[in-house]
C-alpha cells in the first residue's frame, strides 16, 4: 500500500497522463461497486511502471488493446503495465469496496430514514480506492466521471452536475439513472470527488472578478436540512472570494463551487476542487459556543482558499505539504480578521494554532517546515502542528519582514506562471524575492530547514527613578535542536490607567538575531508596568515575562483592554507550567480566577482545555482529585455567576459536566439534565443533554438504561455517537473490556463510532479501571497498524494509549515495545514517541508542582 518518493520520481518520469474517462455503478449493493476507468497516457517507449488501483475483484485489464493476464498482473494494490508504447490507453475494470472507515467511498446509512450517503475523500493516497490512477500530485491529468445511481439521488463532482439520463432498473428493481459529466480541467487525483445520495441543497450565486457567474450550492442530508444555516455559509463563501480574488490577482479558477457537509468525516474538510467537503458537525442542530462558529468560518475560508493554493497549483511531491496546508491556514486567519465580522481571528490564530504548534515543535518527533517525505507513510502522520500550524506561524513572521504588499505580489506572480501545473517551495520563493528585494534564503534555512523552537526573555535594568537604562532580548534554544535565528517582532509596554486597565504605551517593532540583542531605543523610557515581548505575535517564538512584569500579569491579567496581549500572557504562563518552570496549582488557579474575564469564546475554550490537562497530567497525583473537585466547583460558581444565556455560560457549565464527580457535583448535573435546577437561559437541548448524561454515567449515576432511553429519544446519527461514548464511559469492568474488544479485537466499527467509543473509553474518575488494558495495549498495537487502514490504526494508537496511567512504569512498557518495532515501522514508532512524551512531560511537571 506504500508509495515511495523514489518510485513516484522514477514514474513521473516515464509516463504522462493526459486523461482518465471513470464510469462508476453504484447500484449494485452495500458492500461493492463497479469502477471502470479507462486511461490515456504517454510513456517512454518499451518502459514499465504500474497503476495504483485497490481492488476487491479485478475483472479486466486491456492496454493498447491487448487484455493481460490479470493473475499475473494485478495483486489487489497495484497493476503492472509493461512494454508501453508511446501513446498507450488503459482499460481497468474493477468491482471496489465502499469504505467505512473514511477513506475512499465512504458509505453511511442514515439511520432517521435509512438512506443510502456516500461521498470520497482522497487525500492522501485514495484515489486509487475509487479508480484505477497514477497516485501522485504531480502526474496531473483531466477527470471524466460517469455516474450509474438511484434515480432519487443527487450526484456531485469537481464539474458542475449535468442532468441525469434514465438507466433502467437496478437488480433490486429501483430506478436508476446516468450522470455524465464533463471533464475537469487538469488536476492532481487527490483534488477529485465524488458525493452521491439523497443530499439536499440551497442553492446560490456570485460574480466572479472577471464577471463569470459561479453556482454555489450547499448540501446536507435531508434530516439535517432544517438546520442548516446556509445563507451564512454564502456570505462568508462571498466574502472569501471578494478578497482571495483580489489579493491572489486570479479569478477563481473554476466552474461552480459547491460545499458539502457529510457524515463521519475524518477531518474538518477536503479541498476537493469545486466540491468541498465538510465534518458534518458544522450543521449545528444544537446550540455551540461562539469559538465553533468561528472554528467553522475559519475551515470554510481555508479550503477556499485551497481553490488557487494548492487546487490551481499544486505540490510537485508531499515534502511541500506544508506550503499547501501552511498558507491556507494564514490566508484564512487573514481573510477572517480583515474581511468578515471576526475580525479577533488573530487571537484565536495565537491561541489555537499557536499552542498547537508549539506543542508539536517539542515532541521528539519535530521536523524541519519542509519535513522529508520519503514515502507515504511519513506523509499520512505529517498533517501536524508543524505543517498547518508553524507554518502559518512562520509566513506570519515573513509576511510582517517583507510586507503584505510585497508578499502578495509575489503570490500573484506566482499564480500567473504556475496555474494548473506542479511546484516546488523554490518557485515561491523566487517570486516573494523578485517582489521584496529580500534574500530569503538565510531565512528558509533558518525557518524552514531546522527544527525547534526558541525561548525569549527580556533582560532589563533600572536606575533608582525606574528609567530603563538597558534593554535586551535574550534568546534560547534547547541543546537538540540548538538554531538561534533571526525574529521580527513587536515589544509592548503596557501600564496601568487611572480605570484600573492594562493598556499599551509604547511600541518597538525590531529584529532580533542571536543570543542576546540589545534595545537601545527602550533606554531611557520609564519603567512600565508589564513588558510584552512579541507584541502583536508577528514571531514564533516561547516568551517569557521578567519578574515585574509577571506579578502585574498575575494581578491584572483580566484588565487588558485588548484580547490579543492577553492572550500572548496566558500562553507564556501554559508554556512555563508545561515546561516545569513554574507549579502546575498556579495555573490552575490562574485559569478559575480570571476567564470570567475572559471575552474571546475561543480562548475561553482553550483555557478549559488546558484547565483538563493541567488536573489530569500536570498537577501532582496526590492532589488531583481534591484539585479537580475544587475546580468542578469553581467551574459552577462561575456557570451560576455567567450572564444568563452568555457564551461563557454554556462553556462553563459544559467543563463542569466533564470534571463533577461528588455526590453535590452529581446532584448539581441531574438537575440540570431533569431540568429542576437550569441556570437561567441556559437552553437544555440534545447535544447538551448527552454531554450531562454522559457525565453521569462516567460518575455511576446513570446506567446502559438511560443511554438507551436517551437514544430513543434522539434516533439521530448523533445520537448514536453519543451513545457509544457514553456507554464506553460505564465505570465498570465489564462495560471497558467490552468498549476494549469493540474498538481493538473486532473491525468493523465505523470510523465515528470507533473515534466516539475511544473518548468514551478513556474518561474515567478512577484511573484504575484502565489498568488492565495497557498491557492489552501494547501487546495488540502491531496487529492493529498492520490490519487496519491508517485512519482507524492511529485512532487506536493515539487514542488508547496509556498515558492516564502516568507513570514510570508506562514509560518502561512503552520503551520495551519500541524496541521491538522493525526498521519499517517508522510511523508507529513516531506515534509511540509522541505518546511517550506526554507522560515524560507530565512526570516533569508534576515533579515541579509543589
Amino acid at each position: 500500500m506504500n508509495l515511495t518518493r523514489d518510485e513516484a520520481r522514477q514514474r513521473a518520469a516515464t509516463v504522462s497522463v493526459h486523461s482518465y474517462a471513470i464510469n462508476l455503478d453504484l447500484t449494485r449493493g452495500s458492500s461493492v461497486f463497479r469502477s471502470t476507468t479507462v486511461v490515456s497516457f504517454d510513456a517512454e517507449q518499451g518502459s514499465s511502471t504500474f497503476i495504483d488501483a485497490v481492488t476487491e475483484t479485478v475483472h479486466r485489464v486491456t492496454l493498447n488493446g491487448v487484455d493481460l493476464d490479470v493473475a499475473d498482473v494485478a495483486d489487489g494494490v497495484r497493476i503492472r503495465l509493461d512494454n508501453l508504447a508511446a501513446s498507450n490507453e488503459l482499460v481497468v475494470d474493477a468491482d471496489m469496496l465502499y469504505m467505512n472507515t473514511g477513506e475512499g467511498l465512504h458509505r453511511f446509512v442514515d439511520p432517521v430514514d435509512n438512506e443510502v450517503y456516500l461521498y470520497t475523500q482522497f487525500e492522501v493516497p485514495d484515489s486509487r480506492r475509487v479508480f484505477a490512477v497514477f497516485e501522485q500530485p504531480d502526474l496531473k491529468a483531466t477527470f471524466r466521471f460517469t455516474v450509474t445511481a438511484p434515480s432519487h439521488w443527487d450526484v456531485i463532482s469537481n464539474s458542475p452536475t449535468p442532468d441525469p439520463v434514465d438507466a433502467g432498473s437496478a437488480e433490486d428493481g429501483g430506478a436508476r439513472s446516468t450522470w455524465a459529466f464533463e471533464p475537469t480541467p487538469r488536476l492532481s487525483s487527490y483534488v477529485t470527488a465524488l458525493i452521491a445520495g439523497p443530499y439536499q441543497s440551497v442553492r446560490s450565486e456570485l460574480t466572479s472578478s472577471d464577471g463569470r457567474t459561479i453556482p454555489l450550492g450547499v448540501f446536507a442530508r435531508k434530516s439535517l436540512m432544517q438546520y442548516l444555516d446556509a445563507e451564512n455559509v454564502f456570505e462568508l463563501t462571498r466574502q472569501g472570494f471578494e478578497f482571495f480574488e483580489a489579493q491572489f490577482g486570479t479569478p477563481y479558477p473554476f466552474e461552480k463551487y459547491d460545499q458539502l457537509f457529510v457524515p463521519e468525516f475524518n477531518a474538518g474538510a477536503m479541498e476537493n476542487a469545486g466540491a468541498v467537503t465538510f465534518l458534518e458537525s458544522y450543521v449545528f442542530r444544537s446550540r455551540v459556543t461562539e469559538a465553533t462558529i468561528e472554528r467553522r468560518a475559519i475551515t470554510i475560508l481555508h479550503e477556499l482558499a485551497h481553490m488557487w493554493f494548492g487546487d490551481l497549483v499544486t505540490m510537485r511531491w508531499w515534502n511541500d505539504l506544508w506550503l499547501n496546508e501552511s498558507f491556507a491556514e494564514f490566508m484564512s486567519t487573514l481573510a477572517s480578521a480583515e474581511a468578515t465580522k471576526f475580525t479577533q481571528s488573530w487571537t484565536t490564530f495565537a491561541s489555537l494554532e499557536k499552542a498547537w504548534a508549539y506543542r508539536q515543535d517539542q515532541l521528539p518527533s519535530t521536523h524541519p517546515i519542509v519535513a522529508p517525505i520519503n514515502d507515504l507513510e511519513d506523509v499520512q502522520v505529517n498533517f501536524d502542528g508543524i505543517t498547518y500550524a508553524k507554518g502559518a506561524s512562520v509566513l506570519k513572521q515573513l509576511v510582517a519582514w517583507v510586507g503584505q504588499d510585497k508578499f502578495m505580489e509575489g503570490v500573484r506572480e506566482y499564480f500567473g506562471k504556475h496555474a494548473w501545473s506542479n511546484t516546488e517551495l523554490s518557485d515561491l520563493l523566487t517570486e516573494l524575492e523578485k517582489a521584496s528585494g529580500r534574500d530569503l534564503k538565510e531565512w528558509s534555512a533558518q525557518w524552514l530547514e531546522t527544527a525547534g523552537v526558541n525561548t525569549l526573555r527580556p533582560a532589563i535594568d533600572y536606575d533608582d527613578d525606574g528609567v530603563i537604562t538597558s534593554f535586551s532580548v535574550l534568546q534560547s534554544a534547547v541543546a537538540d535542536y540548538p538554531t538561534i535565528r533571526s525574529h521580527r517582532l513587536a515589544i509592548g509596554f503596557y501600564s496601568l490607567t487611572d480605570s484600573g486597565q492594562l493598556e499599551r504605551s509604547h511600541r518597538v517593532e525590531l529584529d532580533v538575531a542571536g543570543e542576546r540583542t540589545d534595545v537601545a531605543e527602550l533606554v531611557s523610557l520609564p519603567r512600565p508596568d508589564l513588558v510584552l515581548l512579541n507584541d502583536d505575535d508577528l514571531a514564533y517564538a516561547k516568551i517569557r515575562l521578567d519578574e515585574r512584569s509577571q506579578r502585574t500579569a498575575t494581578r491584572h491579567l483580566k484588565h487588558f483592554a485588548e484580547s490579543l496581549p492577553r492572550t500572548l500572557v496566558w500562553a507564556s504562563a501554559w508554556d512555563a507550567a508545561r515546561d516545569g518552570e513554574t507549579p502546575a496549582r498556579d495555573y490552575v488557579e490562574l485559569i478559575l480566577q480570571n476567564i470570567d474575564s475572559e471575552s474571546d469564546s475561543s480562548v475561553v475554550l482553550v483555557l478549559l482545555r488546558q484547565l483538563a490537562t493541567t488536573l489530569t497530567y500536570y498537577v501532582r497525583p496526590d492532589d488531583q482529585r481534591p484539585m479537580e473537585i475544587a475546580a468542578a466547583d469553581s467551574l459552577w460558581e462561575l456557570a451560576q455567576a455567567a450572564e444568563a444565556g452568555s457564551d461563557s455560560q454554556l462553556q462553563f457549565v459544559k467543563a463542569f459536566a466533564v470534571h463533577a464527580q461528588t455526590d453535590e457535583q452529581l446532584d448539581a448535573v441531574q438537575g440540570i439534565l431533569d431540568g429542576s435546577s437550569v441556570p437561567e437561559g441556559l437552553s437544555v437541548d440534545a447535544d447538551l443533554r448527552w454531554e450531562l448524561l454522559t457525565s453521569l454515567v462516567v460518575g455511576g449515576r446513570k446506567f446502559q438504561s438511560d443511554i438507551d432511553a436517551e437514544l430513543e429519544r434522539d434516533a439521530t446519527a448523533t445520537g448514536a455517537l453519543a451513545a457509544a461514548q457514553a456507554k464506553a464511559a460505564i465505570p465498570t469492568p465489564e462495560a471497558k473490556a467490552e468498549a476494549w474488544a469493540a474498538i481493538v479485537e473486532r473491525s468493523d466499527m465505523p470510523n465515528a463510532a470507533q473515534r466516539s467509543a475511544i473518548a468514551g473509553f478513556t474518561r474515567a474518575h478512577d484511573t484504575a479501571l484502565l489498568e488492565p488494558f495497557a498491557e492489552k495495549y501494547f501487546s495488540a498495537a502491531k496487529e492493529v497498524w498492520a490490519t487496519r487502514t491508517h485512519e482507524i490504526a492511529q485512532q487506536i494508537i493515539v487514542g488508547l494509549y496509556p498515558s492516564r496511567l502516568t507513570s514510570q512504569a508506562t514509560i518502561d512498557a512503552t520503551d520495551a515495545f519500541l524496541a521491538t518495532l522493525e526498521d519499517d515501522l517508522a510511523s508507529l514508532r513516531r506515534l509511540t514517541l509522541e505518546n511517550r512524551d506526554g507522560v515524560a512531560r507530565a512526570l516533569r511537571a508534576q515533579a515541579a508542582d509543589r
